[in-house]
């Protein structure tokens, strides 16, 4: 995991919850903890298993950045998946 995914992944932790942070960087940093991406769902939805643990979200549209309530998701996702920053 390379700086900016350590920074993603703190960002998602950070209280109160950001509302800046990209999809893309967040992609990346679910990859950088070997999870799956299934990006070929209905629409923009995006599939992401991660040590057993199933989750997934909308990517935002037209800006990049994901919403507070898909934050707080990731973070209880991440959580489940036994991820701390």
């Amino acid at each position: 995991m390379n700086a900016k995914q350590r920074k993603t992944l703190e960002a998602v932790f950070t209280d109160p919850l950001r509302v800046d942070i990209r999809y893309q960087d967040l992609e990346a940093m679910f990859a950088a903890l070997g999870a799956e991406l299934d990006p070929n769902r209905r629409g923009s939805r995006v599939a992401v298993v991660l040590n057993g643990h199933k989750y997934s979200y909308h990517r935002p549209h037209p800006e990049n950045e994901i919403g507070r309530k898909t934050v707080k998701d990731v973070r209880d996702f991440l959580t489940a998946a036994g991820i701390a920053p």
